[in-house]
Formats: structure tokens, sequence, C-alpha cells
């Protein structure tokens, strides 16, 4: 398997077989569920009630909760830092510390903005470990999406594990000349990754200028319809309950504007 498609668990899961765009669109109505309405307990109903039960049905939870964690956890510090301390609008303080004080209402608004994107980064991150990145493709273009929008699409949920997969191999490639990258304190650590930047962003430019010439060469973006190396199956029960989402992420908004819930 290529470096670069390391998010991808490979498995039999009915979760797995699904039709890529099914997933996609399941993203799209829990985000749009997540933030269309204004509670803060509503986000974590639909993390704890869809996306962890399935990550356990495709047998990925103990990974899915450590890319999670792993993304999520220093954006989660860094929201509440400076939202608990900062938030601008007056309420009720909690404590003070010389011009910075702690209120209620930044506790409030940090926690309901982090578990909406809580929900989103998770279904993103199940998406990935579920969903092989050529299926994906694939299942895009059949669907009838335009070539180059499925490829924007494909390509920029592949950014993270193909930087990964580069800053591992520049990384093993330092210590094999000798260079101490995995000793020392935190700030000794950070001050060895800038030696990194450099290699990691000429490859990446190095990368996108490779991919635009096998693109080419490959007639990406002709008029003529390809034929399909990979043929996604798909069934009208998916059809129907990707409607049913689309539905239910839009009924979850209107119900909060009319203060239904």
């Amino acid at each position: 398997m290529s470096q670069t498609l390391n998010f991808y668990d490979e498995g039999t899961t009915w979760i797995h077989r699904l039709n890529p765009v099914t997933k996609l669109v399941f993203v799209a109505a829990v985000t749009i569920a997540a933030f269309g309405v204004d509670s803060v307990w509503w986000p974590a109903l639909l993390f704890v009630v869809l996306e962890l039960p399935g990550a356990v049905i495709a047998r990925t939870a103990l990974r899915f909760c450590k890319l999670v964690l792993g993304f999520f956890g220093p954006f989660l510090v860094i929201l509440f830092l400076l939202q608990g301390l900062t938030y601008p609008d007056p309420g009720t303080v909690l404590a003070e510390f010389g011009p910075f004080a702690i209120k209620t209402e930044g506790l409030v608004f940090a926690g309901t903005t982090a578990l909406r994107l809580l929900v989103m980064v998770g279904a993103f991150i199940l998406l990935l470990l579920t969903t092989h990145p050529g299926t994906l493709m694939s299942g895009m273009q059949q669907a009838g999406l335009p070539p180059k929008i499925a490829y924007v699409i494909s390509a920029t949920m592949q950014i993270i594990p193909s930087f990964q997969a580069r800053a591992s191999a520049i990384m093993q490639a330092q210590q094999a000349r000798g260079m101490e990258t995995s000793s020392g304190g935190a700030l000794s650590r950070a001050r060895r990754l800038v030696p990194l930047m450099g290699p990691l962003l000429l490859g990446a430019l190095t990368d996108v200028e490779n991919r635009s010439i096998a693109m080419e060469s490959r007639a990406f973006g002709s008029p003529h319809h390809p034929t399909a190396y990979t043929v996604v199956s798909d069934s009208r029960t998916q059809q129907a309950a990707r409607w049913g989402m689309i539905l239910l992420g839009v009924s979850a908004i209107v119900l909060n504007t009319l203060g239904v819930f």
C-alpha cells in the first residue's frame, strides 16, 4: 500500500462497502446539522449516536479515536484558552488574571464551537478510514460530479496523509545521517522541526508538478467520458438514503429556527 493511503483501513464491513458519495453526503448532513442548531448538547449527541457507533461497526474505533484526538486535541486547548480568556462580550466572570478574565459565556461558546468542529472532523476521518481514495474518486465521477471538482475534493482529503508520510520519510533520512530528532524537551523538539520545513515544502511543490504532468499525460479533463477502471456499486436504497440525510440536516435547521428545539 502506498504511504499516501495510510488513513485507509481496509475492511469488508457494510460501512466500507457503502458508496463513497453516500458517505460524503453523511459528512455534509451531520456538519450542517451540527452548525445549524444552536445547542451545546446537539453536536455531542450527533458524535456519540452516529459517528462513534459508525467507527465501532467499521472496526476502526481505536484508530478513529487516536486520529480525532491527535488532530483535535491541540486545537481544543487553543480554542478554550482564546475564548475562555478573551471573550469580548460582557458576562459572568469566573476568574481574573490581570487584563484577562474567564467568563462562563466564553467557555460555553468555546465548548459549542469545539463540539461542532468535532462532529465535522470525526465525520471526515470516518470517511477517510473506510474509503479507498481511488474508490472515492471513481464514485464521485460515476455520480456525475465533474472530474476537476472530484479531483479537488479527493486531493484535499489526502493532503494531511500525504504531508504526514513525506515528513516521516524526511525525518527518517535525517536520523540516518545522525541528526537527533526524538530526545529532549518540547522546545528542543520544536527547534529540530525547523530543518524539516524546507524539504517538506519543496517536496510538496515537486509533488504538485509531478501530478500535473501525470494528469496532462492521461488527458485529464478531456470532454470525452473515460471508461471507469473501478465500477463503484450503488443502489436505489442508498440514493434514497442520501436524499433522506440531506432532508434531515435541513429539517434540523428549520426546526431550530422555528424554536421547536
